[in-house]
Protein backbone atom coordinates (compact mmCIF):
# COMPACT_ATOMS: atom_id res chain seq x y z
CA UNK A 1 0.00 0.00 0.00
CA UNK A 2 1.40 3.66 -1.05
CA UNK A 3 1.44 6.78 1.17
CA UNK A 4 -1.46 8.56 1.35
CA UNK A 5 -1.40 12.22 0.31
CA UNK A 6 -3.92 14.86 0.90
CA UNK A 7 -5.28 17.39 -1.89
CA UNK A 8 -8.66 19.47 -2.26
CA UNK A 9 -10.59 20.61 0.85
CA UNK A 10 -14.39 19.46 1.78
CA UNK A 11 -17.43 21.77 3.62
CA UNK A 12 -15.39 21.34 7.10
CA UNK A 13 -11.72 21.68 5.85
CA UNK A 14 -11.84 17.85 5.55
CA UNK A 15 -9.00 16.97 2.78
CA UNK A 16 -8.88 14.30 0.36
CA UNK A 17 -7.07 10.68 0.73
CA UNK A 18 -5.11 9.46 -2.32
CA UNK A 19 -3.53 6.37 -1.35
CA UNK A 20 -2.57 3.40 -3.81
CA UNK A 21 -4.76 0.13 -3.60
CA UNK A 22 -4.28 -3.44 -5.02
CA UNK A 23 -7.09 -2.07 -7.93
CA UNK A 24 -5.68 0.83 -8.98
CA UNK A 25 -5.32 4.60 -7.20
CA UNK A 26 -7.97 5.28 -4.52
CA UNK A 27 -9.03 9.12 -3.81
CA UNK A 28 -11.71 9.70 -1.13
CA UNK A 29 -12.49 13.07 -1.99
CA UNK A 30 -14.84 15.29 0.73
CA UNK A 31 -18.40 16.19 -0.13
CA UNK A 32 -18.49 20.23 -0.03
CA UNK A 33 -22.49 19.99 0.83
CA UNK A 34 -21.87 17.04 3.11
CA UNK A 35 -19.83 17.44 6.53
CA UNK A 36 -19.22 13.75 6.70
CA UNK A 37 -19.78 13.01 2.90
CA UNK A 38 -16.98 11.04 0.67
CA UNK A 39 -16.77 9.86 -2.55
CA UNK A 40 -14.63 7.20 -3.61
CA UNK A 41 -12.35 7.21 -6.87
CA UNK A 42 -10.16 4.43 -8.34
CA UNK A 43 -8.31 5.32 -11.29
CA UNK A 44 -10.66 8.37 -11.69
CA UNK A 45 -13.70 6.62 -11.87
CA UNK A 46 -16.42 7.33 -8.87
CA UNK A 47 -17.52 3.86 -7.31
CA UNK A 48 -19.59 5.01 -4.17
CA UNK A 49 -20.51 8.16 -2.01
CA UNK A 50 -20.83 7.72 1.97
CA UNK A 51 -22.75 10.08 4.39
CA UNK A 52 -20.93 8.50 7.76
CA UNK A 53 -23.27 10.81 9.31
CA UNK A 54 -26.43 9.60 7.33
CA UNK A 55 -25.49 6.15 5.88
CA UNK A 56 -29.11 6.05 4.32
CA UNK A 57 -28.42 8.74 2.38
CA UNK A 58 -27.68 7.45 -0.76
CA UNK A 59 -26.35 9.54 -3.79
CA UNK A 60 -25.07 7.90 -7.04
CA UNK A 61 -28.15 6.87 -9.46
CA UNK A 62 -27.56 3.01 -9.81
CA UNK A 63 -27.03 3.04 -5.73
CA UNK A 64 -30.45 4.72 -5.21
CA UNK A 65 -31.76 1.76 -7.67
CA UNK A 66 -30.16 -0.94 -5.13
CA UNK A 67 -31.71 1.36 -2.49
CA UNK A 68 -35.01 0.61 -3.98
CA UNK A 69 -34.62 -3.30 -3.88
CA UNK A 70 -33.50 -3.12 -0.16
CA UNK A 71 -36.06 -1.41 0.82
CA UNK A 72 -38.63 -3.96 -1.01
CA UNK A 73 -37.25 -7.10 -0.75
CA UNK A 74 -39.13 -7.58 2.95
CA UNK A 75 -41.13 -5.54 5.11
CA UNK A 76 -39.86 -2.39 6.14
CA UNK A 77 -37.84 -2.70 9.30
CA UNK A 78 -37.61 -6.65 8.69
CA UNK A 79 -33.70 -7.82 9.30
CA UNK A 80 -32.72 -9.35 6.17
CA UNK A 81 -29.57 -11.81 5.20
CA UNK A 82 -27.59 -9.97 2.54
CA UNK A 83 -24.71 -11.01 0.33
CA UNK A 84 -22.66 -7.90 -1.48
CA UNK A 85 -20.40 -8.95 -4.39
CA UNK A 86 -18.00 -5.82 -4.34
CA UNK A 87 -17.42 -3.31 -1.77
CA UNK A 88 -15.96 -0.55 -2.72
CA UNK A 89 -16.90 2.11 0.40
CA UNK A 90 -18.88 -0.25 1.47
CA UNK A 91 -22.61 2.31 1.06
CA UNK A 92 -25.26 -0.39 0.55
CA UNK A 93 -23.87 -2.05 3.72
CA UNK A 94 -24.23 0.63 5.50
CA UNK A 95 -27.47 1.70 4.47
CA UNK A 96 -29.05 -1.97 5.26
CA UNK A 97 -27.82 -1.49 8.32
CA UNK A 98 -29.33 1.40 8.83
CA UNK A 99 -32.75 1.09 7.64
CA UNK A 100 -32.74 -2.62 8.34
CA UNK A 101 -31.11 -3.03 11.99
CA UNK A 102 -29.88 -6.59 13.40
CA UNK A 103 -29.70 -7.37 9.15
CA UNK A 104 -26.76 -9.64 9.13
CA UNK A 105 -24.64 -9.19 5.68
CA UNK A 106 -21.22 -10.32 4.53
CA UNK A 107 -19.30 -8.40 1.79
CA UNK A 108 -16.82 -10.19 -0.22
CA UNK A 109 -14.47 -7.53 -1.85
CA UNK A 110 -11.23 -8.58 -3.58
CA UNK A 111 -9.35 -5.82 -2.86
CA UNK A 112 -8.06 -6.20 0.14
CA UNK A 113 -6.29 -2.63 0.79
CA UNK A 114 -8.77 -0.90 -0.42
CA UNK A 115 -11.12 -2.62 2.44
CA UNK A 116 -8.26 -1.33 4.73
CA UNK A 117 -8.38 2.18 3.44
CA UNK A 118 -12.35 2.28 3.52
CA UNK A 119 -12.38 0.67 7.30
CA UNK A 120 -10.15 3.06 8.34
CA UNK A 121 -10.71 6.73 6.90
CA UNK A 122 -14.76 5.28 6.77
CA UNK A 123 -15.43 3.34 9.97
CA UNK A 124 -18.03 1.01 9.78
CA UNK A 125 -21.27 1.26 12.77
CA UNK A 126 -19.50 -0.64 15.49
CA UNK A 127 -23.17 -2.21 15.93
CA UNK A 128 -23.77 -3.16 12.19
CA UNK A 129 -23.50 -7.15 11.45
CA UNK A 130 -21.12 -6.28 8.75
CA UNK A 131 -18.74 -8.94 8.06
CA UNK A 132 -16.31 -8.26 5.57
CA UNK A 133 -13.86 -10.99 3.28
CA UNK A 134 -10.85 -9.94 0.79
CA UNK A 135 -11.49 -12.59 -2.05
CA UNK A 136 -12.62 -13.14 -5.46
CA UNK A 137 -16.74 -12.43 -5.67
CA UNK A 138 -17.13 -15.77 -6.80
CA UNK A 139 -14.94 -17.78 -4.59
CA UNK A 140 -16.47 -15.79 -1.69
CA UNK A 141 -20.05 -16.59 -3.09
CA UNK A 142 -18.91 -19.92 -2.80
CA UNK A 143 -18.48 -20.24 0.57
CA UNK A 144 -21.94 -19.00 1.59
CA UNK A 145 -24.34 -21.30 2.81
CA UNK A 146 -27.24 -22.65 0.86
CA UNK A 147 -30.13 -21.05 0.87
CA UNK A 148 -28.86 -18.44 3.59
CA UNK A 149 -29.45 -14.94 1.51
CA UNK A 150 -32.65 -13.02 1.23
CA UNK A 151 -30.43 -10.67 -1.45
CA UNK A 152 -27.68 -11.12 -3.12
CA UNK A 153 -26.22 -7.68 -4.77
CA UNK A 154 -23.29 -7.87 -7.69
CA UNK A 155 -21.39 -4.61 -7.92
CA UNK A 156 -17.94 -5.69 -9.26
CA UNK A 157 -15.93 -4.03 -10.99
CA UNK A 158 -11.91 -4.09 -12.42
CA UNK A 159 -10.74 -1.18 -14.20
CA UNK A 160 -14.49 -0.12 -14.79
CA UNK A 161 -15.44 -3.61 -16.29
CA UNK A 162 -17.38 -6.26 -14.63
CA UNK A 163 -15.00 -9.18 -14.76
CA UNK A 164 -15.71 -12.45 -17.63
CA UNK A 165 -16.68 -15.35 -15.10
CA UNK A 166 -19.18 -12.84 -13.06
CA UNK A 167 -21.53 -12.46 -15.99
CA UNK A 168 -22.14 -16.36 -16.95
CA UNK A 169 -25.33 -18.75 -16.38
CA UNK A 170 -22.73 -20.75 -13.87
CA UNK A 171 -21.88 -17.67 -12.13
CA UNK A 172 -26.00 -17.41 -11.76
CA UNK A 173 -26.41 -21.18 -10.80
CA UNK A 174 -24.01 -20.44 -7.46
CA UNK A 175 -26.40 -17.14 -6.88
CA UNK A 176 -29.10 -19.43 -7.05
CA UNK A 177 -27.75 -21.99 -4.56
CA UNK A 178 -27.13 -19.08 -2.10
CA UNK A 179 -30.55 -17.55 -2.52
CA UNK A 180 -33.66 -18.39 -0.46
CA UNK A 181 -37.05 -19.60 -2.02
CA UNK A 182 -38.16 -15.89 -1.96
CA UNK A 183 -34.70 -14.31 -2.43
CA UNK A 184 -34.37 -11.69 -4.73
CA UNK A 185 -30.39 -10.83 -7.35
CA UNK A 186 -29.65 -7.45 -7.97
CA UNK A 187 -27.35 -6.51 -10.77
CA UNK A 188 -25.21 -3.16 -11.52
CA UNK A 189 -25.04 -3.13 -15.44
CA UNK A 190 -22.63 -0.74 -17.50
CA UNK A 191 -22.98 -0.62 -21.20
CA UNK A 192 -23.44 1.88 -23.99
CA UNK A 193 -24.52 1.64 -27.20
CA UNK A 194 -24.95 -1.15 -29.32
CA UNK A 195 -26.21 -2.30 -25.42
CA UNK A 196 -24.96 -5.22 -26.63
CA UNK A 197 -23.64 -6.46 -23.13
CA UNK A 198 -26.71 -5.62 -21.15
CA UNK A 199 -28.89 -7.31 -23.87
CA UNK A 200 -26.88 -10.79 -23.34
CA UNK A 201 -27.22 -10.43 -19.47
CA UNK A 202 -30.47 -10.18 -19.60
CA UNK A 203 -31.05 -13.12 -21.67
CA UNK A 204 -28.64 -14.81 -19.49
CA UNK A 205 -30.40 -14.13 -16.08
CA UNK A 206 -33.88 -15.20 -17.91
CA UNK A 207 -32.24 -18.44 -19.00
CA UNK A 208 -31.88 -18.98 -14.53
CA UNK A 209 -35.05 -16.88 -13.14
CA UNK A 210 -38.26 -16.90 -14.12
CA UNK A 211 -39.05 -13.10 -12.63
CA UNK A 212 -36.88 -10.25 -14.03
CA UNK A 213 -37.28 -6.32 -13.95
CA UNK A 214 -34.74 -3.69 -15.16
CA UNK A 215 -34.13 0.01 -13.77
CA UNK A 216 -32.48 2.35 -16.26
CA UNK A 217 -32.79 6.26 -17.66
CA UNK A 218 -34.60 5.88 -20.53
CA UNK A 219 -31.87 7.25 -22.89
CA UNK A 220 -29.57 4.69 -21.49
CA UNK A 221 -31.98 1.96 -23.02
CA UNK A 222 -32.11 3.55 -25.72
CA UNK A 223 -29.11 3.13 -26.54
CA UNK A 224 -27.93 7.06 -26.46
CA UNK A 225 -25.60 7.30 -23.30
CA UNK A 226 -23.28 5.01 -21.94
CA UNK A 227 -24.76 4.20 -18.19
CA UNK A 228 -25.66 2.11 -15.61
CA UNK A 229 -28.95 -0.09 -15.12
CA UNK A 230 -30.29 -2.63 -12.14
CA UNK A 231 -31.08 -5.85 -13.18
CA UNK A 232 -33.38 -7.62 -10.57
CA UNK A 233 -34.46 -11.23 -10.85
CA UNK A 234 -35.82 -13.45 -8.22
CA UNK A 235 -37.84 -16.79 -8.80
CA UNK A 236 -41.22 -15.04 -6.94
CA UNK A 237 -42.84 -12.30 -8.46
CA UNK A 238 -41.34 -8.59 -8.07
CA UNK A 239 -42.81 -5.78 -6.58
CA UNK A 240 -43.16 -3.88 -10.36
CA UNK A 241 -45.96 -1.78 -9.02
CA UNK A 242 -43.77 0.08 -6.57
CA UNK A 243 -40.62 -0.55 -7.96
CA UNK A 244 -41.75 1.35 -10.77
CA UNK A 245 -43.09 3.94 -8.57
CA UNK A 246 -39.91 4.66 -6.59
CA UNK A 247 -38.13 4.76 -10.23
CA UNK A 248 -40.41 7.18 -11.63
CA UNK A 249 -40.54 9.19 -8.69
CA UNK A 250 -36.37 9.37 -7.24
CA UNK A 251 -34.09 12.62 -8.36
CA UNK A 252 -32.81 10.58 -11.13
CA UNK A 253 -35.84 8.68 -12.61
CA UNK A 254 -35.62 5.57 -14.14
CA UNK A 255 -37.92 3.36 -16.29
CA UNK A 256 -38.76 -0.21 -15.09
CA UNK A 257 -38.92 -3.00 -17.57
CA UNK A 258 -40.26 -6.35 -17.13
CA UNK A 259 -42.08 -9.13 -18.98
CA UNK A 260 -42.16 -9.55 -22.48
CA UNK A 261 -40.98 -5.79 -23.10
CA UNK A 262 -37.85 -6.59 -21.79
CA UNK A 263 -37.64 -10.00 -23.22
CA UNK A 264 -38.03 -8.45 -26.68
CA UNK A 265 -35.43 -6.02 -25.62
CA UNK A 266 -33.04 -8.44 -25.58
CA UNK A 267 -33.40 -8.91 -29.55
CA UNK A 268 -32.79 -12.78 -29.29
CA UNK A 269 -28.96 -12.35 -27.69
CA UNK A 270 -28.52 -15.69 -26.65
CA UNK A 271 -27.34 -16.53 -22.65
CA UNK A 272 -23.50 -16.22 -21.63
CA UNK A 273 -21.81 -18.91 -20.29
CA UNK A 274 -18.00 -19.56 -18.51
CA UNK A 275 -16.81 -20.75 -22.12
CA UNK A 276 -17.57 -17.53 -23.88
CA UNK A 277 -17.99 -15.22 -21.41
CA UNK A 278 -16.54 -11.80 -21.80
CA UNK A 279 -15.43 -8.55 -19.41
CA UNK A 280 -17.99 -5.86 -19.80
CA UNK A 281 -16.72 -2.80 -22.29
CA UNK A 282 -15.31 -0.05 -21.22
CA UNK A 283 -16.55 3.38 -20.67
CA UNK A 284 -15.28 5.94 -22.81
CA UNK A 285 -13.35 8.61 -21.29
CA UNK A 286 -16.16 11.29 -21.87
CA UNK A 287 -18.25 9.54 -18.67
CA UNK A 288 -15.95 10.90 -15.91
CA UNK A 289 -15.20 13.94 -17.01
Amino acid sequence: MGKSRNARRGSAGAEAVVEAVDGGLAELIPDRDRARGWTLLIDGAPQSHVDLDDPAYLSFEYQRRFGHVVDLVAPAGKPVHVVHLGGGALTLARYVAATRPRSTQQVVEWDASLVQLVRRQLPLDTTARIRVRSADAREGLAKVLDGWADLVVADVFSGARTPAHLTSTEFLDEVRRVLRPSGCYAANLADGPPLAHLRGQIATAAARFPELALIADPTVLRGKRFGNAVLVASDTPLPLAELTRRAASDPHPGRVEHGRALLDFTGGAAPVTDTAAVASPAPPPSVFR
